[in-house]
């Protein structure tokens, strides 16, 4: 090893990397979600920061160093997505176009469901070189979000999980994975390919079964239909079953029943979660993914990192900002994760 090479591998810091996309929400609150050619007024609108943004600051709010290797636009969006990622101290390593601008999402949320009207962008213009630049450290964690497989960055991941440092045989850094319940738009051959590098699959109930479904993996839930049989019994039956057919680890969360942890070899453990208030209008697992990620970034073990990420949900639950979960510091996550939790 050269010095150069030396000094490198002392003084580099254990960091999230996310592969994913970021782009704009702009969720506005409407009584009713007009027809074609009709007219509502939102009783509210915020704009937020969307995709693997929530990964990153999760990460982030724990301590562990965060970078976004995704496209970045230059626009109102572009210059939007710069600027917080800035004062959040996340760094962008990633691509800039000058000839497009980021996209952005338009979420009509009625109190019972949300509409979603998406506008694309430079996050989604990527190719097999996208990532080229990208090289993370044997202690890095790479995050993958389910948005990138589906569109012309799809053709970087896959380039990325061939490189022989992704393999499986040499796991020279964590690759962490959301799936997303829109499978049926990714290829055949990268769905083959993300499986076959053996990531850590972080997904929730939805999600995991749509995976399963794609993947052909008939889960058998006849265990789980007796007199004391429930969700608990499904969720355990869900994970041990998809896990066994994906051959890697796999974090099946499940809100305030926390979460189903298959690790590598097989051993099948429920970290269970912490009580949550249902007052926001997103979910929290990015927070989840986030704190993990960045907790196995740190040196700690999975089940240790799914636990504190479990409480780092619950309280970005509390914490919610106009609907959407805000994940907490590092010392409030891991005291309640430490604190007595409900069987």
């Amino acid at each position: 090893m050269s010095p150069t090479s030396q000094a490198k591998a002392v003084t580099h810091t254990p960091t999230v990397i996310s592969l994913g996309q970021i782009w704009m929400d702009i969720m506005m609150d409407v009584g009713d979600i007009p027809a074609a050619g009709g007219f509502a007024v939102a009783s509210d609108a915020s704009p937020n920061l969307g995709g693997s943004f929530r990964v990153l600051q999760a990460s982030r709010k724990m301590g562990t160093p965060s970078m976004h290797a995704g496209i970045i636009g230059t626009g109102i969006w572009g210059t939007a997505i710069r600027t917080t990622l800035a004062e959040q101290g996340i760094d962008h390593i990633g691509q800039d176009r000058i000839d497009s601008d980021s996209g952005f999402r338009l979420v009509l949320n009625n109190g019972d469901s949300k509409t979603f009207i998406a506008r694309y962008g430079a996050e989604a213009q990527g190719d097999q070189n996208v990532f080229d630049t990208i090289d993370p450290e044997p202690s890095d964690v790479v995050h993958i979000s389910g948005n990138s497989l589906m569109d012309h960055s799809a053709s970087g991941i896959d380039a990325f999980l061939h490189r022989p440092e992704s393999a499986p045989q040499s796991h020279r850094y964590t690759i962490v994975i959301n799936p997303t319940r829109s499978l049926h738009l990714v290829s055949d051959q990268l769905i083959e390919d993300t499986v076959l590098s053996q990531p850590l699959w972080s997904c929730n109930r939805q999600e995991a079964q749509t995976l399963a479904q794609r993947l052909g993996v008939d889960i058998d839930y006849s265990s789980t239909l007796t007199v004391g049989g429930g969700f608990d019994d499904a969720m355990r039956v869900l994970c041990a079953d998809l896990g066994d057919a994906l051959h890697a680890p796999l974090v099946l969360r499940a809100g305030s029943r926390g979460a189903w942890v298959r690790e590598r070899g097989g051993a099948l453990t429920h970290i269970t979660g912490f009580p949550t208030q249902p007052i926001h209008t997103r979910s929290a697992g990015a927070c989840h993914t986030g704190v993990m990620c960045a907790m196995i970034a740190q040196g700690w073990s999975l089940l240790d990192a799914v636990r504190i990420a479990n409480a780092a949900a619950s309280l970005a639950i509390q914490h919610s900002s106009s609907g959407i979960p805000q994940c907490p510091k590092r010392d409030e996550a891991i005291a309640l994760s430490q604190s007595d939790r409900p069987k």
